[in-house]
C-alpha cells in the first residue's frame, strides 16, 4: 500500500469517529455527557412585569446561562452551644399558656469576629468570643426588643418595633445608651411591618415589607425627620442595592433585583426556578468582598427515600455581578414554635452564622456554600 492510499484510509477513519460522536450526542437531546439541570436557574421575565435578566451590557440574559451549581454540601461547624436558662452561658426560653413562645429572635456578628445574642427574655445581650465562648452580656433597654445588628464601628442596634417603636445605640462595651431613634413618620405607615434594621456608614435605616429601606437617622443618635429611602438592602463592599422577593412560593419562583449604586440603574434582575416549594426568604446580604448570599426555606428533597422531603434552608452564592449560582448547601431550618426574627447572619470574611434550637438549647454554627 502507497503512502498516499494509507493517508486516505486515515482520513476516512477519523471522518467516521467524528460522525458516531456527533450522533451519540444526538441520542442524548443535544447534551454533553455530564451536563446535568441546573438546581436554581436563571431566565426571563417572572410574571407581574418583572423584566428578564440583565447583565452589566444592559442585554437580556439568555435563558440557563448560569453555570452548574455544584451539589450541595452539608458544611456543619458547631461554633458554639447554649442551654436554656438564665445562667452565663445560657438563653432564655419562655412558652406561656397564653402567648408566643418566645427564645433568642436575633443574632449578629462584630468586625472582631464576636457573635452577639439577642436574649430578649432575658433582657440582655449575648456576647461570644471568636472562640464560641461568652465574654459577657449587656442589659437591653426596651420592652420588646426583637432585632440586633453591629455597625462598622462595633455600635449595637437593637429594634423595638412593637412598643417602644425605636432603635436603641448601644455602646459595644459598656452598653450605655447612646441614642434612641424613632422608627414612626413618613415612609413607615406601621411599625409593626418593619423587617430589619441595616447600617450604611454612619446612617441607620430600617426596611418596610422586606422592601425600600427608610433612613431614620445616624449613628450619634441624631433622628432624620425627612426619612430619605433607598431602593434595597446595601451590599458591604458600598457598589449595590439588593433586593428578592418570592414570586410564586407553591411553585419555587423568586427573583432578585441588584442597583449599581454609584449609577443608581438597574444591573440586572434574575429570575430563579427551584424545584421545591419556598415558605420565606430566610437571607438576603453579602460579605465584604460584594458575594452575595441568598436562603430560602422549604421542602427541599433529602435524596432518601424516605423521607423524600424535609423542612430545610437552601443557601446559595451568587456572583454579584449577573447573579449566577457560584455554589450552594442545604441547612437545617427551626421548626420549634418559638418565634424568630433573624436566624443567619453573614460572615465579612465569608460565610454564615446560622442558630438552631433544640429542645436542648441553642447551637451557633458556621457554613459556606462554596
Amino acid at each position: 500500500m502507497t503512502v498516499r492510499q494509507r493517508g486516505v484510509l486515515l482520513l476516512g477513519g477519523l471522518a467516521l469517529l467524528v460522525l458516531a460522536v456527533a450522533l451519540g450526542v444526538t441520542r442524548r437531546g443535544g447534551k454533553a455527557p455530564g451536563d446535568m439541570p441546573l438546581p436554581a436557574e436563571a431566565s426571563g421575565a417572572p410574571a407581574g412585569g418583572v423584566p428578564p435578566s440583565v447583565g452589566t451590557s444592559g442585554r437580556p440574559a439568555p435563558a440557563g446561562t448560569a453555570p452548574q451549581a455544584p451539589a450541595p454540601s452539608k458544611p456543619r461547624e458547631v461554633f458554639a452551644e447554649l442551654g436554656w436558662g438564665s445562667g452565663a452561658s445560657q438563653l432564655g426560653r419562655e412558652r406561656p399558656q397564653e402567648g408566643n413562645p418566645e427564645a433568642p429572635m436575633s443574632l449578629a456578628v462584630t468586625p472582631l469576629g464576636e457573635a452577639v445574642v439577642l436574649d430578649q427574655v432575658n433582657g440582655r445581650l449575648v456576647r461570644l468570643g471568636p472562640d464560641g465562648q461568652v465574654r459577657g452580656t449587656l442589659p437591653l433597654t426596651q420592652q420588646t426588643p426583637q432585632d440586633v445588628t453591629v455597625a462598622p464601628d462595633g455600635t449595637l442596634l437593637v429594634l423595638d418595633r412593637l412598643k417602644d417603636q425605636s432603635v436603641a445605640l448601644l455602646d459595644p462595651t459598656t452598653g450605655e445608651l447612646k441614642g434612641d431613634l424613632p422608627v414612626t413618620g413618613p415612609g413607615i405607615p406601621a411599625p409593626g411591618g418593619i423587617t430589619g434594621t441595616f447600617v450604611d456608614g454612619d446612617s441607620v435605616y430600617v426596611e418596610r415589607e422586606h422592601g425600600a429601606l427608610v433612613r431614620i437617622g445616624d449613628l450619634s443618635g441624631k433622628a432624620d425627620p425627612t426619612h430619605p429611602e433607598i431602593p434595597g438592602r446595601p451590599t458591604r463592599d458600598g457598589r449595590a442595592y439588593v433586593l428578592a422577593r418570592l414570586i410564586d412560593a407553591p411553585t419555587g419562583r423568586l427573583f432578585l433585583n441588584v442597583i449599581d449604586r454609584h449609577s443608581g440603574e438597574r444591573r440586572y434582575t434574575r429570575e430563579y426556578r427551584l424545584a421545591f416549594p419556598l415558605m420565606a426568604i430566610t437571607l438576603l446580604d453579602s460579605d465584604r468582598t460584594g458575594l452575595l448570599y441568598l436562603g430560602v426555606a422549604g421542602t427541599l428533597p433529602t435524596g432518601k427515600p424516605s423521607p423524600t422531603t424535609a423542612p430545610g434552608v437552601r443557601l446559595f452564592c451568587l456572583d454579584p455581578l449577573d447573579g449566577k449560582v457560584l455554589g450552594q448547601t442545604d441547612l437545617p431550618l427551626n421548626t420549634l414554635p418559638e418565634e424568630t426574627f433573624r436566624d443567619f447572619t453573614v460572615l465579612d470574611e465569608g460565610g454564615v452564622l446560622f442558630q438552631l434550637r433544640t429542645e436542648a438549647g441553642v447551637t451557633l454554627r458556621r457554613a459556606h456554600c462554596r
